[in-house]
């Protein structure tokens, strides 16, 4: 498969604490790679870096070649980057369904003035159908978001990520918070994502579930790489082990 991101050399610093050490990663074109490490790695930081939320210290980020560093955080979501968060944060003041079109929408509110000229929103909320569909939320469409469950809020997450047509969906602890039946359902759905071509670069704790549906580990320790490989063959590795269990 084709790399479609790198990134090198990437150092982050919060005050005297170096979050991140001249670490490197990359993924290949429709890979399902996953982040992990134990607490306070730096994974988040990473992702976070990716998207241009964070400031580096020193940073090449390459998506499908094209050097996106000094980019800003909406330039590199226009780019192909969409993230989600591990604490959701939907529109409140819409029901699903308008959620996820406000996010459809996304290439008409580039300009002012094309998006007050255009009041159509047929489009927008075919696409959001789509992708309620995908996440096997549809039956929600017209529910108000204050009101629903966790479960369901994760996959409204990922619906809204999808809908800004990303070349690669980057999840930040998507099953966070879930019971082990409703954990190993979004992890189905995340999977089943993968599999119609999607790329996934995924930060998770829930180990059980990372092993099931990962192609591929980037383990990080204390801000630096460790490992990376075949989930299997990374957590026989002594050191992964001991990042995990200490000793």
């Amino acid at each position: 498969m084709s790399e479609i991101l790198r990134a090198e050399s990437v150092t982050v610093k919060f005050g005297g604490v170096t979050a991140l050490d001249n670490v490197s990663l990359f993924v290949a074109k429709g890979e399902f790679l996953s982040l992990i490490g134990p607490n306070g790695a730096g994974k988040t930081t990473l992702l976070n870096t990716l998207t241009g939320v964070v400031k580096p210290v020193s940073a090449v980020l390459k998506l499908e070649d094209q050097n996106i560093s000094g980019l800003q955080t909406h330039e590199r979501i226009r780019k192909g980057l969409a993230l989600t968060h591990q604490i959701v944060r939907p529109f409140t003041s819409m029901t699903v369904l308008e959620n996820v079109a406000f996010a459809a929408g996304f290439k008409k509110v580039r300009k002012i003035w094309p998006s007050l000229m255009t009041l159509d929103r047929a489009p927008e909320k075919e696409k959001a159908v789509r992708f309620l569909e995908m996440v096997d939320i549809e039956s929600y469409r017209d529910h108000e978001v204050s009101k629903l469950p966790l479960g369901v809020l994760k996959r409204l997450e990922v619906a809204r990520a999808l809908a800004v047509e990303p070349k690669i969906l980057l999840l930040d602890e998507p099953l966070a918070g879930l019971n082990s039946q409703e954990a190993g359902k979004l992890a189905d759905m995340v999977k089943e994502v993968s599999r119609q071509g999607m790329t996934i670069v995924m930060i998770e704790h829930n180990l059980s579930e990372v092993l099931r549906i990962s192609d591929r580990l980037h383990v990080l320790d204390n801000g630096r790489n460790l490992a990376h490989g075949e989930p299997a063959e990374v957590m026989k590795q002594p050191r992964v082990r001991a990042a995990y269990l200490g000793g």
